[in-house]
């Protein structure tokens, strides 16, 4: 009489898989298994596709059927593109705010002085004449005023050692000599330079034009910004190669040199730099 198999007997019994050829019986392959090592393996493969599954369902596939996906994806997108239109607005209006008080400051126009934050406002009484007698000034106030306006002080002293400005290495503009000094008293804030006719004049170090344009008295005139808020301004140029927004590299050619404007008596270039809105001596920078 035969035993009875359990389930862990029959689990267990090693079995052998042989596979011949058909046409003359030869052994090709064999294989030794168990039941239990099947039931395993199917349900090790059985897993893994079902985590393969998973993983496509919620990733491709929720690409492909979803119809809320797009929406979320171009939701995104456009929060993002939000984000960096509004950034680019405010760097935009920023660079016009500083462009328009720069040509003020070319055209001898007061510079508006407005705050970072438009919205903050100071709200005070305008004071008027009545209220206050301009005429009442003491003796000692008359004559410190004439002193303070006799001394050197009086005017804004610009000249001084700039760290910021002598680490940068500044190209020359124009191979030249210079026929008028740089002269606060007078007026003059830059340099006059005499030199060939058409001469090219070159940008003196690496920047982004801020303005090119034709004004009255100093004729073609294009201003470069550069960094550490320094700023070139070339003037009385027969002609300007280089339009606003554009970026030069240092030593580039930006212009021809000129006689345009009224304030002029010759061909020449009138150099000027200024250093966080205040003029500098050129000749202390930059060797013609």
């Amino acid at each position: 009489m035969k035993a009875k198999k359990t389930l862990s007997s029959w689990l267990v019994n090693r079995y052998l898989l042989i596979i011949r050829n058909e046409e003359n019986f030869a052994e090709k392959s064999t294989f030794s298994f168990t039941y239990a090592k099947v039931i395993l393996f199917s349900v090790v493969i059985f897993v893994v596709m079902l985590l393969i599954s998973l993983f496509l369902v919620e990733t491709l596939l929720n690409q492909w059927f979803d119809p809320r996906y797009e929406q979320m994806e171009a939701n995104r997108r456009l929060n993002t593109l939000m984000l960096k239109v509004d950034s680019l607005a405010q760097e935009v209006e920023s660079k016009d705010r500083f462009i328009n008080n720069f040509k003020r400051v070319l055209n001898g126009d007061s510079v508006e002085l407005m705050s970072e934050n438009p919205e903050e406002t100071v709200n005070e009484r305008p004071v008027t004449t009545e209220e206050v007698d301009l005429t009442s000034v003491s003796p000692v106030d008359s004559a410190f005023r004439q002193e303070f306006e006799q001394s050197d002080m009086s005017l804004l002293n610009t000249s001084g050692s700039y760290r910021e400005l002598r680490e940068i290495f500044l190209f020359s503009p124009l191979d030249g000599y210079v026929s008028a000094p740089y002269n606060l008293k007078e007026g003059h804030y830059g340099v006059d330079v005499v030199a060939k006719k058409n001469e090219p004049v070159k940008c003196i170090a690496d920047g982004t034009v801020v303005m090119a344009s034709w004004t009255q008295d100093s004729g073609y005139v294009i201003a470069v910004q550069h960094r550490s808020n320094l700023v070139s301004i070339y003037k009385h140029n027969a002609e300007l190669l280089k339009k606003v927004g554009s970026f030069v590299n240092a030593g580039e050619i930006i212009s021809i040199i000129g006689n345009t404007g009224d304030l002029t008596d010759g061909p020449h270039l009138h150099f000027e730099l200024w250093l966080n809105g205040n003029s500098v001596n050129p000749e202390e920078f930059v060797t013609f």
